[in-house]
């Protein structure tokens, strides 16, 4: 597996050398080839962090007055609800093991949870909140991905805004990014956008 922690290096030194208003947060970012990455999700042991699939802009949250609210929030469209339906079945003719199901107590996050992998936990740390954005409030999820979720790996359907808060980095709707803990720490071995999942079937060879 070739990596570059000589980039990451310099990327580190450049954040810290330009002060604190460019202080995002550089986690180490591997972009494996599609085997490379098929091989390390079959192997179990990590995050798979799954922004929802695509939604309808025109709404927003603002109107939810709980998150049981769906009429009040911005929601799936069909392109959304198909690509999840991908996603699961891609995931499950890859043999990707698969535990705990996490996911956004948001209408949209529990509705990808489900029709990708028929189950979900809520987890709430997952969640963006505008009024209390910053590292500080996703420390449990910061927690959860440096954590090993034993041999299986373990999925959080979450937003955007909580994993760029950690990391820096953008995903798409219906991005997954494939994340290897290390015991405190973690590392993004590659991201997955929905049309890259016929790659990986291309690279397992179904």
């Amino acid at each position: 597996m070739t990596r570059l922690p000589f980039l990451q290096l310099l990327l580190a030194a450049a954040l810290l050398l330009s002060g604190p208003a460019l202080a995002q947060p550089v986690v180490p970012s591997w972009d494996l080839p599609p085997a490379e990455l098929l091989a390390e999700m079959r192997a179990g042991g990590r995050v798979l962090f799954f922004r929802h699939p695509a939604t309808d802009f025109s709404e927003n949250d603002a109107r939810m007055k709980s998150y049981e609210d769906c009429g009040g929030q911005r929601n799936l469209i069909d392109k959304g609800r198909d690509d999840a339906r991908i996603i699961g079945i891609a995931v499950r003719a890859l043999a990707i093991p698969i535990g705990r199901v996490l996911a956004s107590p948001f209408c949209r996050t529990i509705e990808s949870a489900q029709l990708a992998f028929g189950r979900m936990e809520i987890f709430d740390e997952a969640r963006y909140d505008s009024a209390a954005e910053g590292p500080r409030r996703y420390a449990d999820l910061r927690a959860l991905l440096g954590a090993s979720p034993g041999k299986a790996n373990i999925v959080v359907v979450g937003h955007g805004l909580p994993f760029y808060t950690l990391t820096g980095m953008r995903l798409a709707e219906g991005e997954i990014a494939v994340v290897r803990p290390l015991g405190g720490r973690f590392e993004v071995e590659g991201r997955i956008k929905p049309g890259d999942w016929a790659a990986l079937r291309a690279a397992a060879g179904n």
